[in-house]
């Protein structure tokens, strides 16, 4: 159902707010954060003062899309997730990135994500920054409290990781390449070759 369509049904502004997100997560996803607005209202098939009764400014818009697309998949569970150190290290890493894959291993994440990287805006900045205050920092503790070689991790270590794993999604939704394994299994892998790498034992699931 389209907003045009959805316009004589008298839907709440909560509801009507939503599409209009809805269809700009869809739109930038395929044009890029440079899109603009006009073309985007000519996409919903309504006019481009529509979407600014909702949102005063692109910008604003574009805000919208960050918090649905990059803030809204943080599950709430996964610092504590991270931070429970009566549970082996590896099982919480590889349930946080089997998580976290889920969660962002989608078109619009991946194309966001990409797009708004080359374009240089703050929005990757912004949430990178969110996810390695709340996530990716912990991590780094919980490895160097078990790490086991004489060369402790240090935070370069950690984006390695992440990002190698991130990339898998980036394969598939970017680069159009389809994996030969399962996103888990991969995922476990990457896991395992890095804790390995620190001595941490990767058999006590």
């Amino acid at each position: 159902m389209d907003i045009a369509t959805s316009r004589r049904q008298r839907l709440s502004p909560e509801e009507r707010r939503k599409q209009i997100i809805d269809a700009a997560v869809a739109y930038f996803a395929e044009h890029g954060l440079e899109g603009n607005t006009r073309n985007l209202s000519k996409q919903m098939g309504v006019t481009q003062s529509l979407i600014f009764k909702y949102f005063a400014t692109k910008a604003e818009l574009i805000e919208a899309v960050y918090n649905r697309v990059y803030l809204d998949r943080i599950a709430p569970h996964w610092p504590d997730l991270v931070d429970d150190s009566k549970r082996p290290l590896r099982s919480r890493l590889v349930q946080f990135y089997t998580e976290y894959a889920q969660a962002i291993f989608t078109y619009e994440w991946m194309r966001i994500f990409m797009f708004s990287g080359l374009a240089g805006a703050e929005l990757n900045r912004r949430y990178l920054d969110h996810l390695s205050t709340l996530i990716l920092q912990p991590i780094l503790a919980q490895i160097k409290a078990e790490t086991k070689t004489s060369r402790l991790p240090d935070f370069e270590d950690v984006w390695n990781l992440h990002g190698g794993i991130v990339y898998i999604g980036i394969r598939k939704y970017v680069y159009q390449m389809p994996t030969a394994d399962p996103d888990a299994e991969l995922i476990a892998r990457a896991v395992d070759r890095f804790l390995k790498d620190f001595g941490i034992p990767i058999d006590s699931d």
